[in-house]
């Protein structure tokens, strides 16, 4: 079966650095000839998402390639208010100079971004209005970044109460849908159980964000134990552990004609200084997908 000219719509779900995998994804799509009439996307996929319907992508690539470390640190606007420890400013300033302040209805792909309504206990869609203003609510991570007050309703990161969003795929008409979801089966090397810990393998975490930044204002962090997680480590991995749970049920109660599976162990939720990385490993399962595709209705 080609792929070729077949309308798709993409659900690209929350799960924080991973989701530089749905870059790779989209890439090997548009290249195998599939049209993306429609994207549903949550927290990073509604920011990759995003960059791809506006006509930005291997501009939006480009910058998080360039990321390192003291790039991360460099973003961090802190803030004292309450509801998050990063105003998100700087992130949504540099992400509106690449794609633009294009509304959300005159982009040439639909767009939907999903958030929650802490008020409602609902997750609302995002389909008309700014498109960064769009993004900047979908990925609104609890503690992390602060969030978004519409009148009375409290936005966050829509992984909340729905990471993979393939709800509003339902009414697009198009030949398949397919969902890529980043709370995938744990991956290890041959021989080994659990992950490692060191920097080296566990990535950039959020806790050595912060130690390099204190360094830099001349700040002390309170010392603990190299064994012990830090508060924003447990809150992260717990809002992770809570995400992929979701998923699960998602996927299960509506399931896609495709879903691409992103080791959940693959990088930290923050590390996004290994963007080249999981770009690549996207494009890899992307492929796998297309093979499944290609082998006819029995496996597609």
């Amino acid at each position: 079966m080609d792929v070729k000219g077949r309308t798709v719509s993409l659900v690209l779900g929350s799960g924080g650095a991973r989701g530089m995998a749905h870059i790779g994804v989209i890439h090997e799509l548009t290249e195998a000839g599939c049209d993306i009439r429609a994207i549903s996307g949550c927290s990073i996929g509604a920011l990759v998402g995003g960059a791809y319907a506006a006509g930005k992508l291997d501009e939006f690539e480009a910058w998080m390639r360039s990321i390192t470390a003291f790039n991360m640190i460099s973003l961090m606007d802190l803030t004292w208010r309450s509801g998050g420890l990063i105003a998100g400013s700087k992130v949504i300033e540099g992400l509106t100079r690449i794609i633009g302040n294009r509304d959300i209805e005159t982009l040439p792909v639909a767009f939907t971004a999903v958030a929650a309504n802490l008020t409602l206990e609902k997750e609302v869609w995002i389909r008309s209005g700014p498109l960064p203003e769009a993004i900047r609510a979908s990925i609104s991570l609890p503690m992390l970044l602060t969030p978004v007050v519409r009148g009375d309703a409290v936005l966050v990161d829509g992984g909340v109460l729905n990471p993979v969003p393939i709800a509003p795929t339902f009414g697009d008409g198009t030949d398949l849908t397919i969902a890529v979801n980043l709370g995938g089966l744990p991956v290890y090397p041959a021989g080994r159980k659990k992950p490692k810990t060191s920097s080296k393998a566990g990535g950039f975490s959020y806790t050595q964000s912060m130690k390099q930044l204190s360094d830099l204002l001349g700040l002390p962090l309170p010392s603990r134990p190299a064994s012990d997680p830090g508060l924003l480590d447990v809150a992260n991995r717990a809002f992770d552990s809570m995400q992929n749970s979701i998923a699960r049920q998602k996927l299960a109660s509506y399931p896609p004609d495709q879903t691409i599976e992103i080791p959940r162990n693959a990088c930290g939720m923050l590390d996004f200084d290994r963007a080249a990385e999981m770009i690549e490993l996207g494009r890899k399962e992307a492929r796998r997908c297309l093979e499944r595709i290609a082998r006819g209705p029995a496996d597609a």
